[in-house]
């Protein structure tokens, strides 16, 4: 920040510099005579994101400094960065005519000081709004931005921005009561009934859906009142704030609906007289019903949830029979007979589930097929209570179908079926929002001898690696400042008698004791499979793979191995060799074999993917662990130089932040440039020569893991 008023030829200095005025034209002159009149405060404000902008695109950071010094008086500090950052957003997403036309709409901006000064954007909420509705009974619902509040079934709908209330807490507290009822209208069955045909014979159709919609809201905030009392308060609350009550001649359709047994089937009675009633206005958290989404997504889920617990019951029969072989008189009883019985009380679904009339303990995978078809219908159909055999569904319905990646990069780029994550703009200091396109591949298995060849190579380094793993298992720990124990600890003694001198009260934790502590570790290997890595390097990345398996079976840790690669950010490639719940088999192995260079070095992507999977472990201690040859780069791509090392250290900040430890492993001998500031210190190694590798494999394994 500066300490003193700039001149105009100072701010003009700068803006020419920044603008490159001496190659576009750009007359900054009188912008910067604006500029000079204004305070300290203001013109550094200005000018900060001026240089921010600029390093997106110069036409954008011009029209943002021409405009600045007439909004920075009227316009509050955080609407300005919304403008500015939404316009750098939109030119992201759609290019620069799109931005400038966002660019233009300052005033409009202006307008929404409440709004964009107290408004929650669903970027900020979703997150933890998901959390919330994944932690109540029923299907589990996802997250997304839309224009109206609603659900189809599958997802939650939220706008991308919430301002009904003067204060940032309570339009969260908004959002979070549009998502449980939104949750409440599936958990508790308003689709289960077809509410077109419903409304179909009203004069007005849809002023009847409305009315409908207004009993059901009724009906699903009494259960919210039993389910979430405190959420149910706040509701309470917010309605009273905005004026919204129960309308005239409504008193007695909320007493039949507050009923704990009272359903959807009640609301269609009750609507031919709602119906006679003026229009209930919608309460702030109501959102819209709407059938035809619902329909959409029932459709497309109908027959594959059917085809899919068939497999999975039959893949139950086919266990139940190997470990108990029937009795003779076992076909006269009719059976591998499935019955579910779900007890739907006190806001939780419990699934029983028996054969034979055997009760038997359903997966996890089966609850959540159950519970969702419970959901649809009120009860589990007979029809899918029927074990497939072999040949009896369509194996298309099994699995939700992806792109092949390979085939997608063909002809005209497109995103179908992609994942996104950010990137950190250093020079805007902020995040490019779905930034990255990223897909998971496979690594083509190569079935050859590389494995056997790797094993009888290093066979005296293998036995020493399952040696040394084996006893990385077995090791004690020793703590220090305990109450009891072996030895005293010489340290904790000493501070004890300096308190008891200065007066204060000596702590009792003297000791020191051996403590076999159980290991819960989970890691995550992150291999570089950029170019550069073509040939010997490569060579030497797969032989300590093969060791390190070797060795983590020994020890028993989760593990998984992840390449990564692309070539710009629209073909960011991860490359999976093994995942965290899978065998070391023959396929790995032979993925391991496979592992071959591809493009360039782009990281953050595949840090950020890693660390969500890794969040999704349960683990006390959670690693990723890279592998790379140099430095972050790009084709022909900004991310090459300092933007790289910014991103894809703001990536590792991340990572530290939900609680992964991540460390690096490279022979780029220019590394200590850059991993320092990267990694931190004590969070890499530099080996001079990759083929260390191999033999430095349980020395590092110990370091990141204790």
């Amino acid at each position: 920040m500066s300490t003193h008023l700039r001149t105009t030829q100072e701010i003009t200095e700068l803006l020419e510099g920044w603008l490159e005025a001496d190659f576009s034209f750009r007359k900054v002159g009188p912008t910067a005579e604006k500029l000079a009149d204004l305070p300290v405060a203001e013109q550094d404000f200005i000018l900060d994101w001026v240089k921010r902008v600029a390093s997106s695109n110069l036409e954008v950071a011009w029209q943002f400094a021409r405009r600045a010094p007439a909004l920075i008086g009227r316009m509050d500090r955080r609407v300005m960065e919304a403008w500015v950052l939404g316009a750098c957003d939109v030119y992201d997403r759609l290019g620069l005519r799109h931005c400038l036309t966002v660019m233009e709409e300052a005033d409009h901006f202006a307008e929404r000081q409440l709004e964009m000064s107290a408004g929650v954007l669903f970027d900020d909420v979703a997150g933890v709004l998901g959390n919330f509705v994944r932690g109540l009974s029923g299907r589990r619902l996802a997250m997304e931005q839309a224009k109206h509040v609603h659900t189809d079934t599958e997802k939650i709908f939220l706008p991308g921005m919430l301002a009904r209330f003067p204060t940032i807490s309570d339009n969260f507290k908004l959002a979070k009561a549009m998502v449980a009822l939104l949750w409440a209208q599936t958990r508790f069955g308003t689709f289960r009934v077809d509410l077109v045909a419903a409304c179909a014979d009203f004069p007005e159709p849809e002023r009847a859906l409305r009315q409908l919609h207004a009993l059901e809201t009724l009906r699903l905030t009494a259960c919210i009142s039993r389910e979430l009392p405190g959420l149910h308060r706040e509701m309470e609350r917010l309605k009273n704030e905005l004026g919204e009550g129960l309308p005239v001649g409504w008193g007695h359709f909320a007493q039949r609906l507050a009923d704990r047994d009272a359903s959807i089937e009640d609301s269609v009675k009750l609507l031919g007289d709602a119906y006679q009633l003026p229009d209930f206005l919608p309460w702030c958290y109501q959102g819209e019903l709407r059938p035809d989404a619902v329909a959409a997504a029932f459709a497309a889920r109908q027959e594959k949830e059917k085809a899919r617990l068939r497999v999975k019951l039959g893949e139950l029969l086919d266990e139940h029979q190997r470990h108990k072989p029937r009795s003779p008189d076992a076909a006269e009883r009719n059976p591998g007979q499935f019955e579910a019985e779900v007890n739907d009380e006190d806001g939780r679904m419990d699934m029983e589930l028996t054969l034979d009339g055997m009760p038997i303990a359903p997966p996890e995978d089966v609850k959540q097929l159950m519970a969702s078809v419970f959901l649809d219908f009120g009860e589990i159909p007979p029809e899918y209570l029927v074990a497939a055999g072999d040949g009896e569904y369509d194996a298309s319905l099994l699995y939700d179908t992806q792109a092949d990646p390979d085939k997608v990069w063909q002809g005209t780029y497109h995103e179908e079926g992609a994942l996104f994550y950010p990137e950190w703009d250093m020079g805007r200091q902020h995040y490019r929002k779905n930034w990255c396109v990223m897909r998971e591949k496979d690594v083509p298995p190569i079935y050859d001898s590389f494995y056997r060849e790797t094993l009888d190579k290093h066979a005296g380094l293998v036995k020493q690696l399952r040696k040394a793993f084996e006893a990385m298992r077995d090791e004690n720990k020793l703590l220090k400042r305990q109450a009891y124990g072996d030895e005293v600890d010489i340290d904790a003694l000493v501070e004890a008698l300096a308190d008891a001198r200065d007066g204060s009260e000596m702590s009792d934790r003297l000791f020191m004791r051996q403590h076999r502590a159980e290991r819960n570790i989970a890691v995550a290997f992150m291999v570089d499979m950029s170019g550069s890595t073509k040939g010997w390097i490569n060579e030497a990345e797969r032989e300590a793979l093969v060791l390190l398996c070797e060795a983590l079976e020994r020890l028993g840790d989760r593990y998984a191995i992840y390449g990564f690669s692309g070539t710009t950010r629209k073909r960011c490639e991860l490359y999976r060799v093994k995942e965290f719940d899978e065998p070391y088999n023959a396929e790995v192995k032979a993925r391991i074999s496979g592992i071959r260079a591809q493009e360039y070095t782009r990281m953050g992507f595949a840090i950020r993917h890693l660390t969500d999977l890794l969040k999704k472990i349960e683990a006390r201690t959670k690693v990723l662990v890279t592998l790379s040859d140099g430095r972050p780069d790009d084709y022909f791509d900004v991310y090459r130089g300092q933007y790289g090392i910014e991103d894809t250290r703001m990536a590792l900040l991340e990572a530290r932040r939900s609680g992964v430890h991540p460390f690096c492993i490279t022979i780029d001998r220019e590394a200590r440039d850059y991993l320092p500031h990267m990694y931190g210190a004590a969070r890499y190694i530099i080996l001079d020569d990759v083929r260390q590798l191999p033999f430095k494999v349980s020395d590092i394994y110990r370091r990141i893991t204790s």
